[in-house]
């Protein structure tokens, strides 16, 4: 009975642990998803500078193609555990054993692997200030877009204040991209009647803040840090239900002992006197002779 209770919480716990394994995969492709368009643009805006090696070298172990080939292969090893678990099925939970074991060790190599701190100063913004006088320009629509969805999401303007784009272009006001309330025509509207109406603060800080790691990154290694912990209490759950399952349920070895002692055939039990009921001296004597004795007992008279 305890051996079947015992099966029984093994069972539920890596039930739950499965679930948690969909919900953790599908929240990091999520994010991961979330913060590669928003790091897209930054790549293109700090192309060929240290901004460029720093955003890679962080954000590199959570967008990373492998990181992501994991995440969607851990939903399917997740999947087979749960069927395993389920049926209770031997070949099922030894290949949700082994998938494991190897996600954890590729997570923990890509971990080990990636670890460094990004060398980038504040300093190292103004090379942004660089990419500002192709804006707007017919061949590098690439770079206008980038600049207009950094300084929309980043609520930002400029690399320092607003007025960089009035001393490194050409232009006589600020782009679209840094009014608070966007309008065809804001930013020429702003520059002329109310400065307030654009972003004050610059998109310098908020790229540097970026790159030496945001919100959304902690929760990506919040989350790797718990899928690890959860497959290794998965991956020792699995060996403990293996072995409440199939431990001492072996066939007996026909060479032992035990065997040769409980093992016999039909016929043998047929052959063996049967001590069920003895009968006493006194049922021999009293049972009745058949006509072959009586004859004998004639002939000696």
């Amino acid at each position: 009975m305890a051996r079947e209770d015992s099966v029984k919480c093994l069972r539920c716990l890596l039930y739950a642990l499965n679930f948690l394994f969909w919900l953790m995969a599908l929240c990091v492709l999520g994010v991961s998803a979330c913060l590669r368009d928003h790091l897209n643009n930054v790549l293109t805006l700090t192309a060929d500078t240290r901004l460029e090696e720093a955003a890679v070298l962080t954000y590199s172990p959570v967008v990373h193609p492998v990181v992501i080939a994991v995440c969607c292969f851990l939903i399917i090893v997740a999947m087979v555990g749960y069927c395993g678990t389920l049926k209770c099925n031997l070949l099922l939970l030894s290949w949700y054993f082994g998938s494991l074991m190897v996600i954890f060790c590729v997570e923990l190599a890509s971990g080990v692997w990636t670890y460094d701190e990004p060398m980038v100063q504040r300093s190292d913004m103004i090379s942004l200030k660089s990419r500002m006088p192709h804006f707007g320009l017919q061949r590098y629509q690439w770079l206008t877009h980038a600049w207009n969805s950094l300084q929309t999401e980043l609520k930002c303007c400029g690399v320092i204040y607003f007025t960089d784009w009035l001393e490194v272009t050409e232009m006589e006001w600020p782009p679209d991209s840094c009014c608070s309330n966007q309008y065809p025509g804001c930013a020429r509207n702003a520059h002329y009647h109310d400065l307030s109406d654009l972003y004050q603060e610059g998109c310098g800080p908020k790229i540097y803040s970026f790159i030496r790691g945001t919100k959304q990154l902690q929760v990506l290694r919040f989350l790797g840090v718990s899928i690890g912990v959860a497959q290794i209490l998965a991956m020792t759950l699995t060996v403990t239900l293996l072995w409440a399952l199939y431990y001492d349920h072996k066939p007996p070895d026909p060479a032992s002992p035990d065997a040769l002692i409980h093992t016999h055939s039909p016929a043998e039990d047929h052959l063996k006197p049967s001590h069920s009921h003895p009968r006493a001296p006194e049922a021999w004597a009293n049972a009745p002779t058949n006509g072959h004795t009586q004859f004998e007992m004639e002939q000696l008279s």
